[in-house]
């Protein structure tokens, strides 16, 4: 009878274990950038750096509401497109993630916003059109500077750095290509200049032969472009072939390695500017290239290491809330105070980011060496 006893004991003591007050609590972070297309490199290299974030976290467990946290990705490729990506944030919102780090394309953040806002499920994202944060939902969070302080700081640059007296403007017609043109244009005319002239492509161009000839014959200092680097590397090949020294320029999406192997020797000498500070003057910047270059066997692309803070940040509310359900964690990101890899993180009442350095940069031999950091 006593072992019967002692069984019925051990059996019951298995089951509770075993029941959801001592189970881990799996909380699901959602996901979302291009992971196909000519924009894949830089999707993967946010779903690389996301990816190290939860493991991060699964490796030293945060404790909430008296239950260790088991962090679960659940990634997404919206293919840049505004259309798939809604069809993105809807799958994500049904498959019950509390968070949202994405989307990378402003074109796609935009309306995947309204869905998020809907659940109110806050979304993180590095897109950097002004319009992200001005629609007055409280669930959006840019974590990186918008496109008036990219494309100011270039306007700024080029006028008053580089002496450009005539400059030409050519953007892609999405909402992050005509967005960082709006704003380097707006710039140009708070200094009483205005571009000889504006030309649009489109974002799967890859012959401007017909725009580049055009403003040869105005003899261009500067000719900026809001658009990718896919783009922009034919581009500036074009423009050597054709005779025209102007310097190129352009937001975040041609600060990558990608643009410098695309355009090979052609990419000497033209100019970018990146929403955020140099990774490497910050102690955790350089930690995080380190291990990621370790991990992944290649350097960082563009802006994976905020999606990390991004999952950080999250993470960090969770804990502060004492809870992983978005209605209590949701207000506390409103409040963060964090020092993350990229920045010191802390966000304006629209959910931007406050004091967002730019860093501008110029390709020298096979790199882009930095060539100043305003704030």
């Amino acid at each position: 009878m006593k072992q019967q006893q002692l069984a019925v004991w051990v059996a019951g003591a298995v089951l509770a274990m075993s029941s959801p007050a001592f189970a881990d609590t799996v909380v699901k972070i959602g996901f979302a950038s291009p992971m196909s297309g000519p924009q894949a490199h830089y999707g993967k290299d946010n779903e690389n750096a996301t990816r190290m974030a939860i493991d991060d976290l699964n490796a030293k467990p945060i404790t909430v509401a008296g239950q260790k946290v088991k962090f679960e990705l659940v990634s997404e490729d919206d293919q840049a497109d505004p259309r798939v990506g809604t069809q993105v944030a809807q799958r994500l919102v049904d498959a019950g993630v509390k968070a949202v780090i994405g989307h990378f394309n402003s074109g796609v953040s935009i309306p995947a916003s309204r869905i998020y806002s809907d659940a109110g499920i806050p979304q993180l994202s590095v897109s950097t059109n002004p319009a992200y944060t001005t629609s007055g939902y409280k669930t959006t969070f840019r974590l990186v500077g918008s496109d008036s302080q990219i494309g100011g700081s270039l306007g700024r640059y080029a006028v008053m750095q580089l002496k450009a007296q005539r400059i030409a403007v050519i953007d892609d017609r999405t909402a992050y290509g005509q967005g960082i043109a709006d704003e380097f244009v707006k710039a140009l005319a708070g200094m009483g200049k205005k571009p000889f002239k504006r030309e649009y492509t489109n974002d799967k161009a890859t012959d401007f032969t017909a725009i580049l000839t055009a403003l040869k014959a105005q003899n261009p200092d500067v000719i900026f472009y809001g658009g990718a680097d896919a783009q922009a590397a034919p581009m500036t090949r074009q423009m050597k072939r054709l005779g025209i020294n102007a310097r190129l320029m352009g937001g975040d999406m041609l600060n990558t390695p990608t643009f410098i192997q695309l355009a090979g020797a052609d990419a000497v000498g033209h100019y970018s500017a990146v929403a955020g500070g140099e990774l490497g003057s910050r102690p955790a910047g350089k930690d995080f290239e380190s291990r990621y270059k370790a991990r992944f066997k290649q350097d960082v692309v563009l802006l994976g290491p905020q999606f990390y803070d991004g999952v950080m940040i999250v993470a960090d509310a969770m804990k502060r809330a004492n809870s992983t359900e978005p209605a209590k964690f949701l207000p506390l990101i409103a409040k963060t105070a964090f020092k993350g890899v990229t920045a010191d993180f802390s966000f304006d009442a629209a959910g931007n980011l406050k004091n967002a350095p730019v860093t501008i940069s110029q390709v020298e031999g096979n790199d882009w060496k930095v060539k100043s950091v305003v704030q």
